[in-house]
């Protein structure tokens, strides 16, 4: 009996969809096997501390309007989150308003956080809104945020106060799994930015599913270099500045 083009292409999208899901329940049980992650996006120095940004300053984001690269020798740690400063009066400001300067989201990309997603952190991608740091995970989910910035800072501030205590890489398969009304993909934000940035490109190497939800941690691409300038850590064996 032939078969006809409509049960093709059934067959086509359930073989997928079944695809997708066995995808999913493996990365789900590696995730499960290597930690929930942290609630917020930072990495352990050789000093034991939670470091925030990768070491950049978070008052100079206000001060300078740009990223400033703190010292390791100048520190502020709050509720178990330290953070490097360029300078003793940023460090002081800080100390006497934390929450002023602190990133929204718990510095995970900014783009990820309207879906749930806890991700990617990259301190030379920011942006200030109203007074409020938004960081993200790299280039391209600063473009892609700023398509819908009101959208994004209103369905990111409804979500955040239930996940903010919540590890970032079993939230964020979980957010991967059960998808928010209002998700959007990447293939239609990068069609979306194309038409509204005629003549340019946008392409920048995310470092793959695996690679973000599994092996790596928040804020590896900036740090390591992969497709961008190596950042590195202050004071630690990686500064490039030592």
């Amino acid at each position: 009996m032939e078969i006809g083009a409509g049960q093709r292409e059934t067959r086509r999208e359930a073989r997928g969809a079944r695809t997708n899901a066995s995808i999913g329940a493996v990365v789900f049980v590696a995730a499960i096997l290597s930690g929930c992650g942290t609630t917020h996006a930072t990495i352990e120095t050789g000093r034991g501390e939670h470091l925030m940004l990768l070491g950049y300053d978070p008052v100079g984001y206000f001060t300078d309007a740009q990223p400033v690269r703190g010292r390791h020798t100048l520190a502020a740690t709050n509720e178990g989150r330290t953070y490097y400063f360029a300078t003793p009066e940023h460090r002081r400001a800080f100390i006497v308003a934390p929450a002023s300067y602190e990133p929204q989201y718990g510095g995970f990309c900014s783009n990820g956080a309207p879906y749930g997603v806890k991700m990617g952190s990259d301190p030379t991608q920011f942006t200030v809104v109203d007074g409020r740091l938004f960081i993200f995970g790299d280039v391209q989910g600063k473009e892609f945020w700023l398509l819908d910035r009101d959208d994004n800072i209103r369905h990111a501030d409804q979500l955040w106060p239930a996940i903010r205590d919540k590890g970032w890489r079993m939230q964020s398969l979980k957010a991967w799994i059960f998808k928010v009304p209002w998700y959007r993909d990447g293939r239609g934000l990068m069609a979306r930015w194309r038409a509204a940035h005629p003549g340019r490109e946008l392409n920048y190497d995310t470092g793959g599913t695996l690679n973000n939800v599994l092996f790596k941690y928040p804020g590896w691409r900036a740090r390591e270099g992969y497709s961008q300038e190596r950042l590195g850590v202050p004071g630690e064996p990686d500064d490039p500045k030592s």
